[in-house]
């Protein structure tokens, strides 16, 4: 419901609900490989591929060399996503506020705290699933 609700209300921006996820984990993590943020993405490389194609041709987000190996490159916003994220936040907090609002303080805390203990109980299984078949 929560992305069907995001869809609708960005539903006046260019973006597509891919790119503005794609946007905002980058926001948070800048200097990403493909490989690394595709993998937060949960999608594949080539899906990625072609996200990030699109969001660097409406000059949102740009790719450079990674120093550290001459194949690959380094994904970085441009000034030109910063009203894009802004209005991606915007959105995220208006949802957020009307997914939370007949909750009190201590059970949205909890709510939190619980969702929290769940990423990780689920983070640890998959690195424990890594470390096993690798």
């Amino acid at each position: 419901m929560m992305r069907r609700a995001f869809e609708r209300r960005l539903g006046r921006s260019s973006l597509t609900l891919a790119q503005a996820r794609a946007l905002l984990y980058l926001s948070r993590n800048e200097g990403l490989r493909q490989v690394e943020l595709a993998a937060m993405l949960e999608v594949q490389p080539i899906t990625l591929a072609r996200l990030i194609d699109q969001l660097e041709a409406a000059g949102m987000v740009e790719r450079l060399p990674d120093p550290d190996d001459r194949r690959a490159y380094k994904l970085y916003l441009t000034k030109a996503a910063a009203p894009h994220l802004a209005a991606i936040n915007d959105v995220i907090r208006s949802i957020h506020a009307d997914a939370l609002r007949s909750l009190g303080r201590q059970q949205v805390d909890s709510l939190g705290a619980t969702l929290g203990s769940m990423r990780e109980n689920m983070g640890a299984q998959n690195r424990e699933r890594d470390r096993e078949s690798a």
